[in-house]
């Protein structure tokens, strides 16, 4: 198993993390977040933790809270990713379902992506297609070495939001697409198109753009199923990250050699955040292929 630790951000740092929570600093802001899978005990106690925020999110179903505010912070503000040819900004906000609009630890698969579309460039420019694409991390890191990229989400907001990344950093012609990602994977396997790239980044349980449902352990094999279809057969990569705590990096290795079974070198493993109190904060797992 590999441990996948992103190692080049300037402007995001995990702080501690314990006791179900985590500190973390967002360029010049620093904030207290839930999170379920740090079952150990912080170095750090709550009142240092307290001293240092700027706000804490306070859960109260669920998904859902809201934010507690101890220092002043903007409604929303820019971050920086830089890393070898990357430049990435970002804009975050604190929303009320505890996310801020970038998941740090992804940084691991922008810079394969980036590295992936800056060696296999060709007279025909490269493609991906970005599942469940969020805020477009991946997207703008494919689109930033060049790549004709295809950014699908269910939800409008958010696809927003990645236009807004894209334009900040100084990127153009993502293609938008707001529509469940099953179907519209489906529509592009009956079309005969393939692609360079795929990333695949399903949440647990979620809702399509016309209440289509998800769930992680029901759909994913279907979905896998037909995004090797769209597979580029000889100059491709393809990443599966799953965050669902009933997932083990064996469960994607599985997934990944029964509808690969051809692809020699699959590299499985644990997406983590090192902290600066010597904590590794598991968060999720990952799988990735890549032609030769």
């Amino acid at each position: 198993m590999v441990l996948h630790t992103p190692a080049h951000w300037k402007e995001y740092e995990l702080i501690d993390c314990g006791n179900f929570s985590k500190l973390e600093r967002f360029g010049n802001y620093i904030l207290m977040r839930p999170e379920p899978q740090a079952v150990w005990e912080p170095v750090m106690n709550h009142q240092e933790w307290r001293k240092q925020a700027h706000a804490e999110f306070i859960q109260k179903g669920s998904y859902a809270g809201e934010w507690k505010t101890f220092k002043q912070i903007p409604d929303h503000w820019n971050m920086n990713y830089k890393h070898k040819g990357l430049d990435l900004t970002f804009r975050l906000s604190m929303t009320g379902f505890k996310h801020v609009g970038i998941f740090p630890e992804q940084a691991v698969n922008w810079d394969f992506l980036y590295n992936f579309y800056t060696k296999h460039q060709s007279k025909e420019q490269a493609s991906f297609l970005n599942l469940f694409a969020y805020t477009g991390g991946a997207s703008i890191a494919a689109k930033a070495a060049g790549a004709d990229v295809i950014h699908c989400d269910s939800v409008k907001q958010v696809v927003s939001w990645a236009r807004q990344n894209m334009e900040l950093s100084k990127l153009d012609n993502v293609r938008w697409v707001i529509e469940d990602a099953l179907k519209f994977v489906k529509r592009e396997v009956k079309r005969g198109k393939k692609y360079n790239g795929i990333a695949l980044d399903p949440p647990a349980y979620g809702i399509g753009a016309n209440g289509e449902r998800w769930k992680l352990e029901e759909n994913i094999n279907e979905l896998i199923y037909e995004t090797a279809q769209l597979l580029h057969p000889t100059n491709y990569c393809y990443i599966l990250n799953c965050y669902s705590l009933g997932f083990s990096s064996l469960v994607v290795e599985n997934l990944l050699q029964s509808h690969f079974p051809k692809h020699q070198g699959r590299e499985t493993g644990e997406i983590c955040l090192q902290s600066k109190t010597g904590y590794k904060l598991p968060l999720g797992v990952v799988g990735r292929l890549e032609s030769k």
